[in-house]
């Protein structure tokens, strides 16, 4: 299969300019900004955002080392108090394993 033709890249990049063209014409506004300007509230619309430049994925990695060389490894304090216990399998099976304890739907949904 032809992924430039049809396939998933296609159908999961969003419109190509035709279709932008067309819709565009359909709703009567000349580009996408005449747009987004009559449909986004003032009240909501901020245009300070400006995002950084993509990096790649190298660059993405360094960066998420470097975040991750600042954690602090500590004590694990998670699951302090238990105590391993045989649990009957009968409660096992009849409270732990049974979805109708843990969700709200019903098993032929």
């Amino acid at each position: 299969m032809d992924l430039s033709q049809g396939g998933f890249v296609v159908r999961h990049l969003g419109p190509d300019p035709d279709d932008v063209a067309q819709m565009l014409g359909e709703l009567g506004f000349d580009d996408v900004a005449a747009l987004m300007a009559a449909v986004v509230p003032d009240a909501i619309r901020d245009d300070r955002l400006r995002l950084p430049e993509p990096s790649s994925e190298s660059e993405t990695l360094t960066e998420l080392r470097a975040l991750a060389e600042r954690n602090t490894i500590a004590t694990a304090m998670i699951g302090m108090g238990y105590y391993g216990t045989e649990t009957p399998s009968v409660i096992r099976r009849g409270v732990l394993e049974n979805p109708a304890w843990y969700t709200a739907y019903t098993p032929y949904q």
